[in-house]
C-alpha cells in the first residue's frame, strides 16, 4: 500500500474518533430518578420512586436497601412481589417462587406447590420456562389461564426404570429423561398452579424412591446427573442445579389494540405489537439506532464507522441509520469490506480522473446548495417563533414574571413540536370540546402524562390584543392558584400562530354535559353527588374571593367551565375574562363580559363588576343543578316571560311548587326534601336582584358543606335505622331522622307586585314524608 492511502486512513480514524457520538443504550434512566439497585440497572420505562416509571401500573419497582446486596423488588400487590434478577428490551427475570422438596413419609400425598398470578399486570411467562420434576413416582400437574383468558392443564410423571442410573441420568442434563420430566409453560401464561402427588410404581424398589424435587425456571439454568449408579439409604441419589430465574415477558398497555392506540415510541423507532396475541406493545429502536426508544431523545444515530466495517483501503462515512463506503482522491474502487478496495488512477485513467473530479464537485455543490437551503429554512423558522412569541404576549409575559416575583416560574414552557406530537398535530379526533375562546384537545406528553391543549382561536388582526390579553391574563392568574377544586395550569406555548395551553387532563368533562347532555344515559346523578359538587364549587369562588393574595373576580362562572374529575370532583376553569382587584377596591368598571344567562343583572345595568356578581352566576348553577335545565329555556311553547331559567325558579319558589320544576332524578324520593329545600333557599338568596342582599360566597361554601355533611349525617342515620327497624319498616324506606330546621331567609326582591314576598317558607305539592 502507499504512503499517502495510509496518511488518508489513519487520518479519517483519527476524524471519527474524535467527533463521533456516545449514545447511552436502553439502560438509560429517567433523569433525577435513581439508575440501579445493587448490580441491577433500571432503565425507562421502569423507574424506582414517584414519576420515575411510566404511568402504568407495574412499572415501579422498590429497592430493598436494608438488604445485602441490595434487592430490587417488583410489588403487584401487598402479597404478590417478586425479586427482580434483570431487566431487558423484551423480558425481565426474577427469581424462581418454586422450589420444594418432599421426601419418604407423605411422598404420595397431594402437595400444592405454589400459585403464580401475573393477571391485570404488564407480566405474562416465557415459554422459556419449564416445570421441572426430579425423583421416582411422582405426578406433576400444571392448571393456569392465559391472558386472553383461555385455561389449560398439563403435566408430567417421572419414572425410575432400575436402581441403575447410570443410562440417562448420569450425564449432565437439563433432564436426562430417566427419574425427570419437564413441562414447557405456554407463553402468555398469568395464573399458573402447580401440584404434585405420588403415584404407585410397578418396578421394583418402591418403597425407597427417596426424594423428590420440583422447581420453575429456565431450563438452560438447570442440571441434573447421579451421584451414584446404585441406591443407598441414607445417601441421596441424584443432585441437580435448580433454575434460578423465571423469564417474564412485558408489555406497554394489556388491551388489544396494541400499536394501534397511542403508542409512546419517540423518535426513530418503530412499535412492535407483543407476540402471541397478549395484547400491548413494546418500542423497538430502527436498525442502525441505539438508545432508550422511551425516553427523550429516544433512538440515536450509531457511528457504524468506529469499527471500521469498510476495506482497509476505503473510507467510511457515517449516514443516519446506516454508512456508506468510499475511496479517497486518487483512487478508483468501491472501499467495501467484501472488494477489492481502493486501487491508485494510473495516468492512463487521468480522463476518467477528471470526470470523477468534476462529478463529484458538482455533488457537492448540490450538497452545499441544500445546506445552504436547510440553513435558510431553519433561519426562517426561528424568526417566525420569535415574531409569534412577541405576538402572542411573550414580552408582556416576561413583564409580569418580574412584576409578580418569580411566580410565573411555576409554568413550563413548551416547544409548538412537543405539543403538535402530544396531540396528533391538533387532530380533529382528539377534541375535547369547542369555546368561545378557543378548541380543547387532548394529548399525551412523551413521559406519558395526559393532558389537555387549549388552543386559541384564530381571529383577526384587530382583535389579536383582546385574546391575547385574556391569555396572559389566564396563565398569571392560574400561576397564583393552588386549590384542589381549581384547573391545574401545567404551562403555555407561545411560538405558535395562536397562544396554546396546557393543562391537567379532567377526566369526566363538564358539568353543563353531565346536567343536560346525559340525561338519557343510565347514570344515576343523585341528590348527594349534586349537593358535593356545588359545595366543590363554592368552596373553591371562597377561595379566589377570599384567600388569594388578591382577590380574584372569575367573571365567568357557568356549568360549561366546571370540570369533573374521575371521582366527579368539581373544577373551576377558564380563567381568561378573570381580575384580581386590590383589597381595597370592592368593584371594577368593565364593559359587560359573560355569558348570557347567568350575568348578574345589576352588574348588566351599572358595568360595576362587584365580589356579589360571582355569587349570582353561581346561584344560576345552582338551579341548574336543582332543575336540569338550561339558563334559557328555547322552548317556542314556552311564554315569553318564562324563557328565562332563573325567572321561572323564582316564580314557582313564590308559588310554593318547588318540585314542578325539579329535575326528576333530584325529586324522585332519592334525596333528602329538607337538604333540597335548603339549596333553593339558599339558590333564592344568591340570585336577589340587590347585591347587597346576596350572601358572600365564604357564606354560600359554609352552608352548602353543612347541608353537605348533614345529608351525609342522614343516609347514614337511615341506613341504621332501616337494619334496625327491619321488623316493622319495608326495606330501603327511606326515613328522615335530622331535626327541623328554621330556613327563615328573605329574597330580597323588591317587585311592585306582592307576586314575590320577602319571606316564606319552601313547601312541596306532597308532604315531606316523616
Amino acid at each position: 500500500m502507499s504512503l499517502p492511502v495510509l496518511h488518508l486512513i489513519l487520518l479519517y480514524s483519527l476524524v471519527s474518533s474524535t467527533a463521533a457520538s456516545n449514545f447511552s443504550a436502553f439502560t438509560r434512566t429517567k433523569p433525577g430518578c435513581p439508575g440501579r439497585c445493587g448490580a441491577i440497572k433500571i432503565p425507562y420505562p421502569f423507574g424506582i420512586g414517584s414519576n420515575c416509571s411510566i404511568d402504568s401500573p407495574g412499572f415501579s419497582f422498590y429497592c430493598n436497601t436494608s438488604a445485602k446486596p441490595h434487592q430490587l423488588l417488583l410489588r403487584l400487590s401487598d402479597l404478590n412481589h417478586h425479586r427482580v434478577f434483570s431487566i431487558d428490551k423484551s423480558a425481565i427475570r426474577i427469581k424462581n417462587p418454586i422450589y420444594t422438596s418432599r421426601c419418604k413419609e407423605g411422598r404420595f400425598a397431594p402437595t400444592n406447590l405454589t400459585t403464580i398470578n401475573f393477571t391485570g399486570s404488564p407480566y405474562t411467562m416465557s415459554n422459556l420456562n419449564f416445570v421441572t420434576q426430579v425423583g421416582c413416582t411422582d405426578l406433576t400437574v400444571l392448571e393456569g389461564s392465559a391472558v386472553s383468558g383461555e385455561d389449560f392443564v398439563s403435566g408430567c410423571v417421572t419414572f425410575c426404570s432400575s436402581t441403575n442410573f447410570s443410562s440417562g441420568a448420569a450425564a449432565n442434563s437439563s433432564c436426562p429423561g430417566n427419574a425427570c420430566c419437564q413441562v414447557r409453560i405456554p407463553k402468555g401464561t398469568v395464573f399458573l398452579n402447580v401440584s404434585v402427588s405420588g403415584v404407585a410404581n410397578r418396578w421394583e424398589n418402591t418403597k425407597d424412591v427417596g426424594c423428590s424435587y420440583s422447581f420453575l425456571g429456565e431450563v438452560d439454568n438447570a442440571t441434573v446427573r447421579a451421584v451414584s449408579e446404585l441406591y443407598e439409604p441414607g445417601k441421596p441419589r441424584w443432585s441437580f442445579m435448580k433454575a434460578r430465574n423465571v423469564v417474564l415477558d412485558w408489555r406497554i398497555g394489556t388491551g388489544t389494540g396494541g400499536c394501534s392506540r397511542d403508542a409512546v415510541c419517540l423518535d426513530n423507532s418503530r412499535c412492535v405489537n407483543a407476540s402471541g396475541g397478549i395484547g400491548g406493545y413494546q418500542c423497538r429502536c430502527l436498525r442502525g439506532y441505539e438508545g432508550n426508544p422511551y425516553l427523550a431523545p429516544g433512538c440515536q444515530d450509531i457511528d457504524e464507522c468506529k469499527k471500521n466495517p469498510c476495506h482497509v483501503t476505503g473510507i467510511c462515512t457515517n449516514t443516519p441509520g446506516g454508512y456508506t463506503c468510499g475511496c479517497p482522491a486518487g483512487y478508483l474502487g468501491h472501499g467495501g469490506k467484501k472488494t477489492s478496495g481502493c486501487l491508485a488512477v494510473t495516468p492512463k485513467l487521468s480522463k476518467l480522473s477528471i470526470g470523477l473530479i468534476t462529478g463529484m464537485g458538482f455533488t457537492t455543490l448540490l450538497s452545499a446548495s441544500f445546506l445552504l437551503t436547510k440553513f435558510m429554512k431553519k433561519r426562517k423558522n426561528r424568526k417566525q417563533r420569535d415574531s409569534f412569541f412577541k405576538k402572542n404576549g411573550g414580552l408582556l409575559l416576561n413583564q409580569q414574571t418580574s412584576v409578580n416575583d418569580g411566580i410565573l416560574g411555576k409554568v413550563r414552557i413548551f416547544t409548538a413540536k412537543e405539543l403538535e406530537k402530544a396531540t396528533d398535530r391538533f387532530n380533529e379526533s382528539r377534541i375535547l370540546g369547542r369555546g368561545g375562546q378557543g378548541t380543547v384537545y387532548k394529548g399525551m406528553l412523551s413521559d406519558g402524562q395526559i393532558v389537555a391543549v387549549k388552543r386559541s382561536q384564530l381571529v383577526e388582526e384587530r382583535e389579536t390584543t383582546h385574546v391575547v390579553e385574556q391569555f396572559i391574563n389566564e396563565v398569571v392568574i392560574l400561576s397564583q392558584i393552588n386549590h384542589r377544586n381549581v384547573v391545574r395550569l401545567l404551562g403555555c406555548c407561545l411560538e405558535t400562530e395562536v397562544p396554546l395551553l396546557v393543562y391537567e387532563y379532567v377526566h369526566n368533562g363538564t358539568l353543563y354535559r353531565l346536567i343536560h347532555d346525559d340525561k338519557n344515559t343510565e347514570f344515576m346523578f343523585l341528590w348527594n353527588m349534586r349537593l358535593k359538587i356545588a359545595a366543590d364549587i363554592a368552596g373553591a369562588v371562597a377561595y379566589l374571593h377570599s384567600a388569594t393574595a388578591l382577590p380574584i373576580f372569575h367573571r365567568d362562572i357557568k356549568s360549561s367551565n366546571i370540570l369533573l374529575d374521575e371521582k366527579y370532583a368539581a373544577k373551576v376553569s377558564d380563567f381568561g375574562t378573570s381580575k384580581s382587584i386590590p383589597v381595597d377596591r370592592t368593584h371594577l368598571t368593565t364593559n359587560v363580559n359573560g355569558t348570557f344567562g347567568y350575568i348578574d343583572p345589576e352588574y348588566f345595568q351599572s358595568n360595576q363588576f362587584t365580589v356579589k356578581s360571582d355569587v349570582y352566576s353561581f346561584g344560576v348553577v345552582l338551579v341548574e343543578l336543582l332543575t336540569g335545565l338550561k339558563p334559557i329555556i328555547s322552548s317556542p311553547e314556552t311564554e315569553e316571560e318564562q324563557k328565562s331559567l332563573v325567572l321561572r325558579f323564582l316564580l314557582s319558589m313564590s308559588e310554593n311548587k318547588l318540585d314542578s320544576i325539579l329535575d326528576e332524578r333530584v325529586g324522585s324520593g332519592e334525596g333528602d326534601k329538607e337538604s333540597i329545600a335548603a339549596v333553593a333557599k339558599l339558590a333564592q338568596r344568591c340570585l336577589n336582584l340587590n347585591g347587597k342582599n346576596r350572601p358572600y360566597m365564604k357564606e354560600v361554601a359554609m352552608e352548602l358543606d353543612t347541608l353537605r355533611f348533614a345529608q351525609i349525617g342522614i343516609t347514614t342515620t337511615n341506613r341504621k335505622s332501616a337494619e334496625e327497624s327491619s321488623s316493622t319498616t319495608k326495606e330501603g324506606t327511606f326515613i328522615l331522622s335530622i331535626d327541623d330546621q328554621n330556613y327563615d331567609w328573605t329574597n330580597g326582591f323588591d317587585f311592585p307586585t306582592n307576586s314575590f314576598p320577602d319571606s316564606f317558607p319552601i313547601m312541596f305539592e306532597k308532604e315531606l314524608r316523616r
